[in-house]
């Protein structure tokens, strides 16, 4: 029976991608893809020559039907531009399509930008609570920090070199000075771990560039008698 696939991809060192995704990606009929870019790239690297499909944000309702039409006689491989599929991802809605029709998927497991980030922070990792991008609009981002205040597990979120100041902004006036782990470009050349506090981390980012992950402390009974005390 035919299967989807739901692959891994590195989200930086090529070197990170499994064994098994190799294989799987090799042995597809078709590979649908967020970036073909990106996954021409990682092909590239280890002389896989599976054709490539764009699967992403603004063609995933136009390619839904024929992917699933492809899944009635072969396997098809969905990978995104870095990590798992599916996760703040076009790919979620392909894999619940295939899910109502009765096809086998398959997860194919690798790098995670979440768990990688949350390992090296330095913040409580037993538990934690992934929001996705924050918001663009700063009333929007600003109503989910709130909705966050009294959050006592580690906060995990994406965010871009182009909103990042704005974003640490809004932490710090929302939830305060905290503790926190942003992680740029993970993996890749220029990676770099950065832990301190809110306020230290807008400064140590005047200027950013690439993606960025993260941490962020949750409610602690340790901040609230700091935050009394200042």
């Amino acid at each position: 029976m035919p299967a989807l696939y739901v692959v891994a991809t590195p989200i930086g060192n090529l070197e990170d991608v499994t064994l098994r995704a190799l294989r799987l990606l090799r042995e597809a009929k078709l590979i649908a893809a967020e970036d073909t870019r990106t996954t021409r790239r990682l092909l590239n690297a280890y002389d896989i020559t599976t054709p490539l499909t764009s699967y992403h944000e603004h063609s995933k309702r136009a390619k839904l039907g024929y992917l699933l039409d492809c899944l009635e006689t072969d396997d098809l491989a969905l990978v995104s531009e870095a990590g798992m599929p599916g996760v703040s991802d076009p790919g979620y809605e392909l894999i619940v399509a295939a899910i109502e029709r009765g096809i086998c998927v398959v997860p194919v497991p690798g790098p995670s930008a979440v768990v990688t980030a949350l390992a090296v922070s330095g913040l409580p990792t037993d538990q934690f609570l992934y929001v996705g991008f924050l918001p663009r609009r700063q009333g929007q981002r600003q109503r989910l920090l709130g909705s966050l205040a009294d959050e006592t597990r580690t906060i995990v979120a994406f965010e871009t070199r182009h909103r990042i100041q704005e974003a640490l902004g809004d932490i710090e006036e929302v939830l305060g000075d905290r503790r926190i782990a942003v992680c740029r470009e993970l993996t890749k050349v220029h990676e770099e771990i950065f832990r301190g506090s809110v306020s230290e981390a807008r400064e140590h980012f005047a200027e950013p560039k690439g993606e960025f992950t993260l941490i962020i402390e949750g409610k602690t009974r340790a901040w609230l008698k700091s935050r009394k005390r200042s």
